[in-house]
């Protein structure tokens, strides 16, 4: 009998850091290093209103830890932000950016609001002040934004803008996911969707799943939802079930991601799409599939539903979907789980092709983009299966593994200064 725990992104991240920790026997010194970050701030942010009015905003920006090169990690604008998660999805980043074996470390930052509260215009001021309240602390060879949670190209389009103007020349490297237009890369927006799926095809080799007419269930039918649906049936899956925050909907015979994409941009929602039956998020988590891919929230996959989980497959599309219980229980039963910090690399990946494209002023094309994501991906998947074959563990200890690993001998051969 499983015991509910109360799980924060902070406390979990820290015990998978220890996690690693022992694992690779790492020295005392650095861990304590790793499990906290190397710098945070927190801001005031002084917005003049559309009425006139003014309005204060808390943010804030975390970075981790830099051994491998710059802080990298997206900006979101939520209300319910705390520090501790913000801290905790910097420390993912940092390990996703060395699973991935790209010269980043993790950054993380966010400002507390309501977005949907607040007009356009209210929401570039927004940005541009909160941008110049911590423009020393950023840079392309120091810290590169990128969108997050409720922003997105435009707003990094504001974001490139300010630091701009405030350097007094444009500098397009200095924040990634920004519209083509302006210096963005293409295949930006499908990258951490796409990469999903790539992690897909290899951890499917290694289950003898054949992927052809395979099942699929997506929980989160957002950016990287939808783009996982639509990379999957391109690949000759069918792809079951959806669903976003209003609800889910089922259909064995198979939907069309673009049309139920088309449906919810009319509707507001996935659910009373011609041809499927309405169901819960919690019924598509149980829902008979092979493929079962949570890009939504955090803790959906607990001690409370794992017994119900159908899939042969698990790809963490969201940060953090499966709590440790479920975890531990979902390997016990044989299924594959493909880990958050490896599965949803893809986005930074991509991220850093922009970067590169911007200081070398190219412009790659989308099969370009598209052919080194699957290099990336594929490599980052294979890295990690051979340390968990190695360690006899699951994926998810292979990757925290190898992420920590790379950094923590970063660390050590970098010494510290002074």
């Amino acid at each position: 009998m499983f015991m509910a725990v109360e799980h924060t992104a902070l406390t979990v991240a820290l015990a998978q850091l220890k996690l690693a920790a022992q694992k690779l026997e790492l020295n005392q010194g650095i861990y304590k290093m790793l499990s906290q970050p190397k710098r945070s701030i927190m801001v005031s942010i002084n917005v003049r209103l559309d009425n006139g009015a003014i309005d204060v905003y808390n943010g804030v920006r975390v970075q981790h830890w830099d051994a491998r090169g710059p802080f990298k990690g997206g900006i979101r604008y939520y209300p319910k932000i705390t520090l501790d998660e913000v801290a905790a999805l910097s420390m993912l980043m940092t390990w996703k950016c060395a699973i991935a074996d790209i010269p980043y470390g993790g950054a993380k930052g966010g400002v507390c609001v309501d977005s949907k509260k607040l007009s356009k215009r209210e929401l570039e001021r927004l940005t541009r002040r909160y941008v110049s309240l911590i423009v020393e602390y950023l840079g392309p060879h120091r810290d590169i934004p990128a969108p997050d949670m409720y922003t997105d190209a435009q707003t990094m389009a504001w974001v490139m803008d300010t630091y701009s103007q405030l350097k007094g020349y444009m500098v397009p490297e200095c924040v990634t996911g920004k519209p083509v237009e302006v210096g963005g890369s293409e295949g930006r927006t499908e990258a951490t969707g796409r990469g999903v799926i790539h992690c897909v095809q290899q951890a499917a080799q290694r289950i003898d799943l054949r992927l052809k007419d395979a099942s699929v269930a997506v929980q989160g039918f957002g950016n990287v939802g939808y783009h996982a649906a639509q990379a999957a049936a391109e690949l000759g899956c069918k792809v079951v079930a959806v669903s976003d925050s209003t609800g889910g909907i089922y259909n064995p015979n198979g939907l069309n991601p673009a049309q139920v994409l088309k449906h919810k941009a009319e509707t507001g929602s996935v659910q009373a799409f011609k041809g499927s039956r309405d169901i819960t998020n919690e019924e598509l988590l149980e829902t008979s599939c092979d493929i079962l891919v949570p890009a939504a929230l955090e803790n959906q996959i607990t001690c409370n539903n794992v017994d119900k989980i159908k899939a042969r497959m698990v790809a963490e599309a969201a940060n953090g979907p499966t709590t440790p219980e479920a975890d531990k229980a979902l390997y016990e039963k044989g299924v594959c789980l493909v880990p958050d910090i490896l599965a949803n690399c893809g986005g930074v990946t991509v991220s850093y092709f922009e970067w590169v494209q911007n200081l070398t002023r190219e412009h790659w094309s989308i099969e370009k983009v598209n052919r080194k994501l699957g290099e990336k991906m594929t490599r980052a998947f294979n890295d990690v299966y051979a340390l968990s074959q190695k360690e006899e563990s699951d994926l998810r200890t292979g990757a925290l593994m190898l992420g920590v690993g790379r950094v923590a001998d970063a660390i050590k051969t970098l010494g510290l200064w002074p």
